[in-house]
C-alpha cells in the first residue's frame, strides 16, 4: 500500500490540476524518514495535513482495504486489489457502497465482491428484507506492467545478485515469488509449502535434478523472519524419505524493480512456478512473463485475466474450503473457498518441463507477446480513454471528467441511439455519442462547448452544433492530451490500484 499510495500521489500532482493534500494512513511503508531519504518524495511532507480536515475535499481517493473506505469528499473513489478467495467480508461490501465508484484489479476480484451477499439482521436476530451487497459501480482496471522496468534482457554479470545466482551449481532453476503466509502444510495462500514438498518428492533420488529458488519472506526482511522460512523448508525436507534431494535456495528481503528483472532474466532461472490458491491479480506473474520464459501456475483466480492456458502450463484442481489455519479475520473468510491444485499434475508439470524444456520455450515467448501487447501501462491508458466519461470530456460536452460522469449518470447521453447512464461504459470504435434532445440546452454542456481552452483530439469527431460525437478509434498513447507534462504510467497506476 505504501508504493501504491506514492504512485497515486505522483500521478495526481503531475496532472497539475488539483490542490493536493495528504493524510497519513496506517497501511503501507512510507515513513517520514523514507521521504527525507528519497529526494523524489521529500516534497510530499509539505502536503501532509492533520485531521480533522479544514474543509470537505472535492475528490477523495482512498487506497486501503475496503472496510476502511469513508465518503469524505463530494466525489469518492475506492481502490483495492481485491480478494484471493470467492467471498469478501460484509464490512468490505459496506465500504465499497460508501464510495461513488470502486476499482479492482481483475475479473476474479470483481466477481468475489459481487457474489458476496449477506443477510441483514436487526438486534433481535430477525432477517431484514434488504440484503447487504455491492450496489456501487465496481470496475476492473488491470495492473499494467511497466515495460521500461520489466523486459527480456541480458543480465549484467557484475551485479551482486548475478554473482550470487552464478554460484548455484545447477544450470536449471525454477523460481517462485511470493510471501509465505499463515496456514498449515498445503494451506498457505501462495501454497509454497506444497510447492516445496512437491519439488522434493518429484526429484528425489534423481541423478539429474533442477533447483528451486524461493524469493519469499513472511512479514519482513529480518534475520528472524529468514530463519523461520529456513526452518519451514527444513521441516518439509525432513518429512521426505530420502537422502538424495534437490537443492532449494532462499532469496530473502526487499528487491528493487531492477533487481527483480535481473532475477527473472538470469540464465539459470528457466521458468516460474506458482501453485497459488488465489490471486487478486498476480503482478509478479505478469512481470516475469515479459522475460519470455515459461510459467507453471494454478489455473484459477485473478492472473487468469492475462495468463493464457495455450501458452502457459495451467494446473487443474478444484475449489476447496479455506482451512482454519489460513483464516484471517475480515479478510480470508472461513466460509469462502480457494483453489487446491491436483498434486499429480504438479509433479508431472515440473518433471516434464525440466526434461523437455525446449517444448515450452515457444509458449513462453507467446505469453510474453500477449502480456506486452495487452497488459502494459500504455494499453491500460487506452482502456481508460475508451470509457464513455473520458470521451464525453474529450468531446467538450463537459468541463471536467467528473462533470462528464455526472452528466452521464443523470441520463443526458445516448450511445448508438440508446441512453447510457454508466460513466465507465466501454466504447468501441465508431460508436456514436450524442446529447439527448431534452438536454441540449443545459448550461453546463453549452458552456463547456464554448470553452476555448482545449482542443478535441483527432480520434473523436465532433459536431458541436448537433452535440454529437463519434469515437473513431482507440488512441495511441502520444495522442492522449494531458494538461501538463507528466508520467502517463503513474496515471495508470492511480486508476489501477
Amino acid at each position: 500500500y505504501g508504493a501504491r499510495s506514492r504512485d497515486v500521489i505522483k500521478a495526481i500532482i503531475a496532472t497539475d490540476k488539483y490542490d493536493v493534500k495528504l493524510l497519513s494512513q496506517r497501511w503501507g511503508a512510507t515513513s517520514f524518514g523514507f521521504c527525507n531519504d528519497n529526494p523524489e518524495f521529500k516534497d510530499l511532507l509539505d502536503l501532509v495535513v492533520p485531521m480533522p480536515l479544514a474543509q470537505q475535499p472535492d475528490i477523495w481517493a482512498q487506497i486501503t482495504v475496503p472496510n476502511e473506505f469513508q465518503a469524505v469528499g463530494r466525489y469518492n473513489i475506492g481502490f483495492t486489489a481485491g480478494m484471493e478467495t470467492t467471498l469478501v467480508d460484509g464490512s468490505w461490501v459496506e465500504g465499497m457502497n460508501r464510495m461513488d465508484i470502486n476499482f479492482v484489479s481483475s475479473e476474479h476480484s470483481k466477481k468475489a465482491f459481487l457474489n458476496s451477499v449477506y443477510e441483514k439482521r436487526d438486534k433481535q436476530g430477525n432477517v431484514l428484507e434488504q440484503a447487504i451487497q455491492v450496489t456501487k459501480p465496481t470496475e476492473v482496471l488491470f495492473e499494467g506492467a511497466n515495460l521500461e522496468k520489466y523486459f527480456a534482457k541480458k543480465v549484467n554479470p557484475n551485479l551482486q545478485l548475478s554473482l550470487s545466482l552464478d554460484s548455484i551449481k545447477e544450470s536449471f532453476a525454477y523460481l517462485s515469488v511470493g510471501h509465505w503466509m499463515q496456514g498449515q502444510m498445503g494451506e498457505d495462500r501462495k501454497n509454497l509449502s506444497l510447492l516445496v514438498k512437491a519439488f522434493y518428492e518429484t526429484f528425489k533420488n534423481k541423478s539429474k535434478k533442477p533447483s528451486l529458488i524461493l524469493k519469499t519472506s513472511q512479514t519482513g526482511a529480518s534475520y528472524m523472519d529468514r530463519d523461520e522460512i529456513l526452518r519451514k523448508i527444513q521441516t518439509i525436507k525432513d518429512s521426505v524419505k530420502s537422502n538424495n534431494l534437490p537443492n532449494i535456495y532462499l532469496l530473502h528481503g526487499e528487491f528493487t524493480d531492477e533487481e527483480m528483472n535481473e532475477l527473472y532474466n538470469h540464465r539459470k532461472v528457466k521458468a516460474m512456478v506458482s501453485l497459488t490458491k488465489g490471486e487478486g491479480f498476480g503482478r509478479p506473474l505478469l512481470e516475469f512473463s515479459l522475460s519470455k520464459k515459461p510459467i507453471i501456475v494454478s489455473g484459477w483466480s485473478g492472473h487468469m485475466d492475462f495468463i493464457s492456458p495455450e501458452f502457459s502450463v495451467c494446473i487443474g484442481g478444484e475449489l476447496t474450503n479455506v482451512h482454519p489455519s489460513a483464516v484471517q479475520e475480515k479478510m480470508i473468510l472461513a466460509e469462502s473457498q480457494w483453489f487446491s491444485p491436483h498434486h499429480p499434475e504438479v509433479g508431472h508439470a515440473l518433471k516434464d518441463m525440466f526434461e523437455n524444456y525446449k517444448n515450452y520455450t515457444d509458449g513462453g515467448k507467446r505469453q510474453a507477446y500477449k502480456s506486452k501487447n495487452e497488459f502494459s501501462w500504455d494499453k491500460m491508458k487506452e482502456v481508460l480513454e475508451s470509457r464513455l466519461d473520458a470521451v464525453v470530456y474529450r468531446a467538450k460536452f463537459a468541463l471536467t471528467v467528473f462533470q462528464a460522469r455526472q452528466i452521464i449518470n443523470r441520463g443526458h447521453i445516448k450511445v448508438n441511439g440508446k441512453k447510457v447512464n454508466v460513466g465507465s461504459y466501454s466504447l468501441k470504435e465508431n460508436d456514436e455519442i450524442e446529447v439527448r434532445e431534452s438536454s441540449k440546452q443545459l448550461a453546463t454542456i453549452l458552456s463547456s462547448v464554448a470553452n476555448k481552452e482545449r482542443e478535441v483530439p483527432e480520434y473523436v469527431v465532433v459536431d458541436h452544433k448537433q452535440l454529437t460525437a463519434k469515437y473513431t478509434r482507440v488512441p495511441k498513447m502520444e495522442e492522449i492530451p494531458y494538461p501538463a507534462i507528466m508520467e502517463p504510467n503513474l496515471v495508470v497506476e492511480y486508476y489501477s490500484r
